[in-house]
């Protein structure tokens, strides 16, 4: 294992034990917030993750305003979501909307993506879950859930 590598695999390690945003907080007033299920039938995961959006002056783009998760699954999904929460809050939608597209490319890579540290942040450290087919779905379930809460934030 390259020093990489073992780097790579302590921040899924760290992610999946201390789980940021875990626990589905409750949409403060004003604020627009959407939700999504997402279940994995190969291997049982299961997660939902709420994203909420900050009100913003009238015509600039509303960002990020915290986003939480409850699921039940291996440590790959729940690391990948808590990896998610920690680094969402403050992007826009489209910000938002290239980190899952970026990540989701690194993925179907199987690992032949060099991954761009500077857009996937802590992210990158699931290049190598890319080589492997049947955890792929696992490390996209969260972020596949927070797609979706997104689009239905409005």
């Amino acid at each position: 294992m390259s020093a990489l590598d073992g780097m790579y695999q302590e921040v899924i390690l760290d992610h999946a034990k201390r789980r940021t945003g875990e626990g589905l907080t409750v949409p403060g007033p004003g604020h627009g917030s959407g939700q999504s299920h997402q279940y994995n039938p190969t291997c049982g995961d299961e997660i939902t993750v709420r994203v909420e959006l900050a009100t913003c002056p009238e015509g600039a783009e509303p960002v990020v305003e915290r986003l939480s998760w409850e699921g039940e699954g291996c440590s790959i999904s729940m690391a990948a979501a808590s990896v998610l929460a920690e680094t969402a809050p403050g992007m826009t939608r489209a910000e938002l909307l290239e980190l899952i597209g970026a990540f989701r490319d690194l993925l179907r890579s199987r690992g032949t993506v060099v991954p761009d540290e500077e857009l996937l942040g802590d992210a990158a450290a699931f290049a190598g879950v890319s080589r492997f087919v049947a955890r792929v779905k696992c490390a996209m379930l969260g972020w596949v859930a927070a797609e979706e809460a997104l689009d239905r934030a409005g």
